[in-house]
């Protein structure tokens, strides 16, 4: 089904509210604490506090379902990583190949250690995250087997961006994250841009737009060698992230060299 964009402004088109209605998509949208006017309740979409947000998005979570979620960096989708139904979900709507691997989101740099075996300083890690990095490690065993079983490495991210880290926190375990897109199209900074995919959802978190300076997504880059590094995507904080691990704590680039 092709909808149209759902909002124009802070309403929605009396097409787009008719078009909302009759998909069982939960529209969610985030809403500045410094807005002080009242929601205009309008189809499944309403101004709502992160509470009952959260509270619902988690709750599709836990009941196997895939949500669009924002991020510091993209839109994403998102289940639970020990879900191993619910990450075949992930792939089908993506049109995703099984080789092509998922990240895992977590709420707290402590959380790393329980999915990941870690071989760089805790404080580097710190330098990284909360924010527009994935670090690829090797994966610990308590992760789910059916999660990327192609390769013994994972890549997590922790986004700098509250909702999400208290949505991991919440669940209490790992999300599967990927963009909101159909494999190999582009990356997407507002909900309209992955409207296609709506009627897949279970829930769709509107947190605005991103901006495009984003939208190359985040920096990924390997950190299971010891003492080396391996950027395997640029991103949209390659400079930064390379000035820590080279700069601060002399990791050297793996070239792949022998």
């Amino acid at each position: 089904m092709i909808l149209r964009r759902v909002y124009k402004s802070a309403l929605a088109t009396r097409d787009g509210r008719a078009r909302c209605k009759e998909l069982m998509t939960k529209m969610l949208r985030l809403s500045p604490q410094s807005v002080m006017n009242g929601p205009s309740a309008q189809c499944e979409e309403r101004l709502q506090d992160g509470a009952e947000i959260l509270n619902s998005t988690v709750e599709a979570l836990k009941d196997g379902q895939v949500v669009a979620v924002p991020t510091d960096t993209i839109y994403g989708l998102a289940c639970l990583a020990q879900n191993s139904n619910a990450i075949k979900k992930v792939y089908d709507i993506k049109g995703r190949k099984g080789q092509k691997p998922l990240a895992i989101c977590v709420g707290e740099i402590k959380d790393i250690y329980k999915y990941c075996k870690v071989s760089v300083k805790e404080e580097l890690i710190g330098e990284l995250l909360p924010g527009p990095v994935t670090l690829v490690l090797e994966r610990a065993e308590v992760l789910n087997t059916d999660l990327n079983p192609f390769t013994p490495l994972v890549g997590v991210r922790i986004p700098d961006h509250a909702f999400m880290r208290r949505l991991c926190q919440m669940c209490g375990e790992p999300l599967a994250l990927t963009s909101a897109n159909i494999s190999s199209h582009s990356s997407t900074v507002a909900i309209h841009e992955f409207q296609d995919l709506w009627p897949r959802l279970a829930v769709v978190v509107d947190g605005g737009p991103i901006g495009d300076k984003s939208r190359l997504g985040s920096t990924v880059v390997d950190l299971s060698v010891l003492g080396k590094y391996r950027i395997i995507r640029p991103g949209c904080a390659f400079s930064s992230t390379v000035d820590v691990l080279e700069h601060k704590y002399g990791l050297s680039e793996d070239t792949g060299d022998q």
